[in-house]
């Protein structure tokens, strides 16, 4: 073999490495970060704050949902859905609560924290276990998700719209009066594409409006851990 030879030889090599090596890092399981918040509540900012702080970590997938139930205190949410605050409800027993609050962070499904002291959020992303569901993708109009055990039977499959980066929000009444605050990757809908059950399958991607971002949460039911989760 003659010197140029190997040189080809080898840099095919090095390209493939490197190819299977990117190949793995967008393939591994994301930490799933999800904050429970209100405009309308005085002690939400700070945990605002720390989540915009971890949104752009690697492998980490960071939410802001917003809840309806300070709407009383005299601001209306402009972000907040019931469906999200029946998200946050249903995590509520599993995790030993009597009840939602805010703020209130869960990472993948079954670890929670206030969220708003510095730091907080980090710790409880280290301390909690990956994900170790099935393969998922999204791709071209579809939803792939691979074979795998299904604890219980059955998980539910969620589809996130949620526009990426920060938006500032000024708050005219209630607790945050004269405030602006910040907001993480909003969540703007939530809604449920199907069930798993164990086999390999593929789900029909609805079109997503623009300049949202999609996610989609295998998990299983009833505020139940999340198995994976894959965003575009």
């Amino acid at each position: 073999m003659s010197g140029s030879s190997k040189f080809v030889t080898l840099s095919s090599l090095c390209a493939l490495a490197l190819a299977v090596s990117l190949g793995a890092a967008a393939a591994r399981p994301l930490n799933v970060v999800e904050l429970f918040t209100s405009q309308g509540c005085s002690s939400c900012p700070p945990a605002n704050a720390n989540l915009i702080k971890v949104k752009d970590q690697p492998g980490v997938l960071a939410l802001s949902f917003n809840v309806t139930y300070w709407d009383y205190l005299g601001w209306k949410d402009t972000f907040g859905r019931q469906e999200f605050t029946q998200r946050q409800v249903s995590y509520e027993p599993p995790l030993g609560h009597d009840g939602p609050f805010t703020p209130q962070v869960v990472v993948n499904g079954h670890a929670d924290v206030v969220g708003a002291a510095s730091g907080e959020i980090e710790k409880l992303i280290a301390s909690t276990g990956r994900i170790s569901g099935p393969s998922l993708s999204i791709d071209h109009g579809k939803v792939s998700i691979g074979a795998g055990s299904v604890p219980g039977g059955r998980a539910d499959v969620w589809l996130v719209r949620y526009l990426r980066g920060v938006v500032q929000v000024p708050v005219a009444r209630g607790e945050n009066t004269g405030r602006t605050l910040p907001h993480a990757n909003v969540v703007h809908s939530l809604k449920k594409l199907g069930s798993w059950t164990g086999a390999a399958a593929a789900l029909d991607l609805p079109p997503a409006s623009d300049g949202l971002s999609t996610a989609v949460l295998v998990q299983s039911p009833g505020g139940g851990p999340i198995l994976a989760a894959a965003t575009n």
